[in-house]
Formats: C-alpha cells, structure tokens, sequence
C-alpha cells in the first residue's frame, strides 16, 4: 500500500506549498529567540550605590558632583579595587549630622575613616541614563541578586515541564491545535508580564511563558518536518534554527529602540498574535491525520498541496498509510537505556552533552550582559556567527559524518574558553571574539545532538532515549545563570573556565560515540549493541516518520525515521 512518503514524492516534497508555509513556521522560530535569550536585555545591570538620606539636600546645598557625593557616602569597594561599594554605605544620618560642606565626614582619625557601614537598607540609586529593567524595578542587586538568575532558572523549568507537555498534546490532539493553543497562551501571559506590578508576580508569569513558548515552537518544528520530502528534512530543520538565528540577530536593534524592559517585553509579545491567523493559513499535518485514520481529511491537504505545487495525484493514492513500528521486545521502560552496555554508555553520554551545550549556550549569551561593553553589537554577532554553524554542518554531516563536527565543537567551544579566560582585561576585545568562537563550536553542537541522539537508539525506546537525555538541556539552563552572574562576582573569568572544562569533557567525550553516518537506523537492542558492525546486506526501505520530543531551544524535537525492510 502506498506510504505518505510516496505521495510527498508524486506531489513534490518541497514544493510552493511547502514552502510558504515554512516560511510561516519560521517566523514563530524568529520570535522564540527573544523570550529564550531576550534575558539580556531584561535584565540590565547599571552602575548603582547605596541610597544614603538626607544627602540628596546637603549635595544640593554645598554644589556636591558625583564624584564627591560617593566619596563621602560610600566606602571603597573590594580590597585593591578603586571603585566605590555598590552594596555598602557610611552609617550616617545626614539629616542630622554635624559636618560642613568642607569636611562632611565625622569621626577622622589620623587621616583615615573610620566609619561604621551598612547595608543599603534605604534603597539603591543608579546611574543617570539607564533605563528601566527588572533589576532597577525590583532592585534585584547586592543580597537580593540570586533573584535575578532565579527569573531565568524559572523560565527553563517552564521549559521543561512545558515541552514534556505539549509533546504528548501534539500527538494526541494535532500539530496545529496544540500550536495554536500554546502560542495564545504564551502570548496572552507575555502581554501580563508587561504590567506586572512586583517580582513574586512576575516570577509565576515567567515560568508560565516556559511552559507554553516552547512547547510552541517544538509544535511548529515537528509539523514543518512532517510537511517536507524526506530529503528535505534535515535541511528544513537546520534552516528553522537559521531562523531563531536571525531573530537573535534582529534582537539587539529591537532592545536599543525600546530599552526600557516592559515596552520591549510588550513589543516582542504582540507580534505572537499574529500567528493566531495560522488558523486559516497553515493546514495540520497531514501524517499525523493519517495516523489517527482521518484519511479524508489528509487526502484534501494533500491535494491541496499538490495543486499549488503544479502537480497532481495518482489514483494510486486513493489509499495512503502511515505505518508505526511496534518492537517485539514490547514496552520500553527507563531501564532499557542503561540495561546494556552499548545503550548505557551512549545515555550517559549523550545526558552530559545535552547538559554541557545547553549550559555553555546559554552562558555565553547571559556573560554578554556583564562585559561592560557595547551589548547590542557583541549580541549581533553572537547571533551571527550561529549561521556559519548551520552552514557548516550542512556541508560536513553527510561527507565527513556525524562523530566529528560534533566532537570538534565542544572541543573547540572549551578550547576557547579557557584561553578567552586568561586574556588580560586591557586587551579584552580579544577574549570577546575568542569567546565568539567558542560560541560558534557550541552551536555545531546543539546542532548535532539531535541527530546523534535519534541514531543511537533502537526504535522501540527512540522516543524515550531523546526525552530523556535531552531533558538535561534544561537544567544546564536553569544553573546557566547562577554560574555567570555569581561566579563572576568571585573573577570574571571564572564562568568562563567552568565553561571550558565543561565544553571540553563534552567533546572528549563524544569521540567514544560510534560514527552513524552511512548506517540504518537500529531496530533491536542487538544492532545498537552491534553498530560498530557493518551490515553486509540492506534491503532496499522505505522511510516512515513518527515524531521525537526533544527538550532543547535551541532544541528542536528530532524526527524518527523509521526503516522497514
């Protein structure tokens, strides 16, 4: 009986159809990136010190600049530094105190202070020119720092939590409908995140948008690979991350027009319902109707499809199927990724990279707030250097196989890192675009875990092997930001040498990893435990798809091929 794969070949598996409609799909990628990584710019720091009462009208009167106003209120700050404490001020009532303007300072002795100091009970005061972010709104400095890496750890269990979800949504329920849902409600709590009046508030908010967006944008990959020929689907998939690639990029122009953080959260929410429209204008996936034997419906969007394709349909194909692969071994359970040897080793190694990219991604991108430099060009390009990463991989996965591009890039991402680390501060453009290096093996990584976790698993447990290990990208992202902006606190390099140990184990580790390229997708524990074995004799297939959860965000969901003889 014909396949849906067949019928994809007759009436063109990338044809117009196809591809206006993955140009729909990929506007949603572009606009995931600014919840995943628009953190950033949320989140901005400026220089800021302890509100001291009562100096504001004592700096008035005696025509106090800046510069004076800190150096009597503030202490320095930590041993060998010339700044002053951004958390710490003289214990001085101002309203009452007994100096002039010459020498405001009480209890001088021998030329020195001495002082007693407080916390910055009274509140924090920053810079002239910043602008509005949740960390002056809610004052999320000094002791109440952790509250800041804590919005984004939030955000990545909503992430996790949500994927889990909206994958058994999608397979239940449709593509399209599980889409549709989870981008309203994505949206509509991103329009209240806006007018969010406290912190507690907004950190329930945050976890929800987790919970919803990315279980949008899993939604979206999995349908546009389900849409396209089976040539095309590595292809559709690497360019759908070109997009979240190039939404990055777009990113810091959006933030340097509305800096402010609740009219940059509003202007990167509304555009989401727009894509409530996809109502009428994407179709749902027509090999998941198939699959639940709605075979009328499917036949209309395939004829749809091959209409606007220029193309017709044979009467072969008045009758299509979508098979499923029932293993003989029966329910997969938790123990069968680590009952053997062979499946053990590739689970626990295949945890620990997702953990490891996840973790490196997203705290190269988090560092970029803390550098002190020029945020929105340094965010461009580490966004643009995500595209030589798609583009290589396309070039290299097919020629040069699977094992090594992936190794290389957390090799290479760990490699750079560690010197970035070391890099003297007065030439810290250097370590900045090493950095960006880093950040480029760091992609090719997250771009080949998918693959290389979908081809080291027997069918019948595929799906749980991939949710699984993958479900590690997102506590690599929940610790991502208390490693940057705690650690650094200690040195600025240090995040950066986590990073780099970490990359580098990843990639070493890799190198362990049988090379997939070439080889048929594992049906039975026994090839899996044999897959360094070539096979003398492959009878001719043909290639089913049924869908992968993956849990990463740059984490698409990987697509299970499935090979019958």
């Amino acid at each position: 009986m014909p396949t849906f794969d067949d019928a994809l070949e007759e009436v063109g598996g990338f044809g117009l159809y196809q591809k206006i409609t993955f140009f729909l799909i990929c506007l949603t990628s572009a606009m995931f990136s600014y919840l995943y990584v628009g953190f950033v710019f949320l989140a901005v720091t400026p220089d800021h010190w302890c509100r001291s009462p009562g100096v504001t009208g004592l700096r008035d009167k005696c025509n106090w600049s800046l510069e004076q106003e800190k150096n009597y209120t503030l202490p320095v700050g930590r041993a060998g530094s010339s700044s002053y404490s951004q958390c710490e001020r003289y214990d001085i009532d101002w309203n009452s105190s007994t100096g002039s303007c010459e020498n405001p300072l009480p209890f001088v002795h021998n030329g020195s202070r001495d002082l007693p100091l407080t916390t910055c009970q009274d509140g924090w005061v920053f810079k002239n020119g910043s602008f509005p972010s949740i960390v002056t709104e809610f004052e999320l400095v000094c002791a109440d720092a952790w509250k800041l890496d804590l919005t984004q750890a939030c955000l990545n269990l909503g992430f996790m939590l949500g994927t889990i979800l909206m994958g058994y949504a999608a397979d239940m329920f449709g593509r399209k409908l599980s889409f549709l849902i989870a981008t309203f409600v994505t949206s509509v709590v991103g329009l209240v995140v806006t007018f969010i009046p406290n912190y507690t508030w907004f950190l329930v908010f945050r976890t929800l948008q987790g919970l919803c967006s990315k279980g949008s944008w899993l939604c979206a990959y999995v349908f546009i690979t389900e849409l396209v020929g089976l040539e095309y689907r590595r292809t559709v998939g690497i360019l759908y991350q070109v997009c979240y690639s190039t939404g990055m990029m777009l990113l810091p122009a959006v933030a340097y027009f509305l800096p402010a953080w609740r009219n940059l959260q509003l202007a990167t929410t509304i555009p989401n319902f727009l894509f409530l429209t996809y109502y009428w204008l994407i179709p749902e996936s027509p090999r998941w109707m198939l699959s639940q034997n709605k075979s009328a419906e499917a036949m209309n969007v395939i004829q749809k499809m091959a209409k606007r394709n220029g193309k017709s349909l044979s009467k072969k194909f008045e009758t299509i199927t979508v098979e499923e692969c029932n293993d003989h071994l029966g329910h997969p359970s938790f123990v069968d990724l680590v009952r053997t040897p062979q499946i053990r080793k590739h689970t626990l190694i295949l945890m620990f990279n997702w953990f490891a990219t996840a973790l490196v991604y997203q705290g190269l991108v988090m560092r970029l707030g803390t550098l002190g430099g020029n945020i929105y060009l340094d965010f461009f390009i580490s966004g643009a250097v995500e595209i030589p990463a798609a583009i290589l991989i396309l070039l290299v996965i097919e020629r040069i196989g699977r094992r090594l591009p992936f190794a290389a890039g957390g090799l290479l991402s760990g490699a750079s890192c560690l010197i970035a680390a070391f890099i003297p501060e007065n030439i810290s453009w250097l370590a900045t675009a090493i950095a960006f290096v880093g950040k480029l093996g760091i992609t090719v990584s997250f771009e080949m875990v998918v693959f290389v976790n979908a081809e080291l698993y027997p069918t019948f447990i595929r799906n749980l092997g991939v949710s699984v290990c993958s479900a590690l990208c997102d506590i690599g992202g929940i610790a991502a930001p208390f490693i940057v902006y705690r650690l650094s606190d200690i040195w600025m390099g240090t995040p950066l040498v986590v990073f780099g140990v970490i990359g580098l184990i990843s990639g070493g580790l890799v190198l362990l990893l049988p090379e997939t390229k070439g080889l048929t997708l594992p049906d039975t524990i026994e090839d899996v435990e044999n897959i360094r074995r070539p096979k003398i004799k492959v009878p001719k297939t043909s290639y089913q798809l049924v869908v992968l959860h993956s849990t990463d965000v740059k984490d698409p969901a990987a697509v299970k091929m499935v090979v019958e003889a």
